[in-house]
């Protein structure tokens, strides 16, 4: 059995943190208060920690719709081409239920050798990960790991969620040892009208219906409307760029995938 701690850490706004250089980094939330769901800011962790440890039971089950089918091969894929190998130590931030994890103990070949990290106890407690993954409760903003403690750092579509991408950026360039790789998965908003009015349509109108029949009651259909939200309103890829680019990060890459689905892919020197 996985370990588990049972501590809830929401993900507050940050005073700003200081980048590998010494220099003060800029906070810079994914986007603006969603004031439907939520007052402001400083409010926004504790809102979206609470609807993932509501709606944890049924996470699996919708982010495969969501997800278009793409599944685990698409994640083992991706970690792979971001150079994760067998042997390394592995950090997932924003585990969940632990999708992304178990696609990186597979590659790594010990369960041991991976760690997801998550603020919300009902995620963390539904999680469904091989026995010697170790699973803590943190935020990507405080990252509950020693210095140096990784190979190879990933988060698998949570990044919209965070407070502070400066200081999540800062605290991912700490945890990883030099020469660490990182990649961040997400869900992008298509550039193109036509592909963005479809892919509303599917997320805030035909999911949330789907979500509701799954789950029978509940927040399963506010969690998928509140996912279209945050990828409409989440700042372009060029921002997110170049916040990991003055966390100290180099060559970093930016790949997309049937137009939606982005790896965003750095090296600690």
């Amino acid at each position: 059995m996985a370990r588990r701690s049972n501590t809830c850490q929401y993900c507050l706004a940050l005073p700003p943190r200081r980048a590998s250089s010494g220099q003060f980094l800029q906070v810079r939330a994914p986007h603006t208060p969603l004031r439907t769901y939520y007052g402001e800011e400083h409010d926004r962790g504790t809102w979206v920690c609470g609807l993932f440890n509501r709606t944890a039971r049924n996470y699996d089950r919708l982010e495969s719709i969501v997800g278009l089918g793409t599944g685990s091969w698409y994640r083992r894929r991706v970690l792979q081409e971001a150079g994760l190998e067998a042997g390394m130590r592995v950090l997932d931030v924003g585990t969940g239920t632990g999708q992304l994890a178990r696609a990186a103990a597979r590659i790594v070949g010990d369960p041991a050798h991976v760690t997801g990290v998550d603020p919300s106890p009902g995620m963390l407690e539904n999680a469904q990960v091989p026995a010697g993954v170790r699973l803590l409760s943190g935020s990507a903003e405080k990252l509950p790991v020693a210095d140096s403690c990784a190979d190879f750092l990933c988060m698998g579509y949570a990044l919209r969620h965070i407070g502070d991408l400066s200081a999540a950026s800062a605290e991912f360039f700490r945890a990883l040892r030099p020469g660490g790789r990182l990649c961040v998965l997400e869900i992008t908003s298509p550039a193109g009208r036509v592909p963005r009015v479809l892919l509303k349509a599917w997320l805030r109108g035909v999911v949330p219906r789907i979500a509701a029949a799954i789950a029978g009651s509940g927040d399963a259909p506010l969690l998928m409307r509140y996912y279209w939200d945050t990828i409409a309103a989440c700042v372009p890829p060029q921002s997110i760029l170049r916040t990991i680019a003055e966390a100290g990060f180099v060559d970093i890459e930016h790949q997309v995938d049937l137009g939606i689905f982005s790896a965003y892919r750095a090296r600690k020197p």
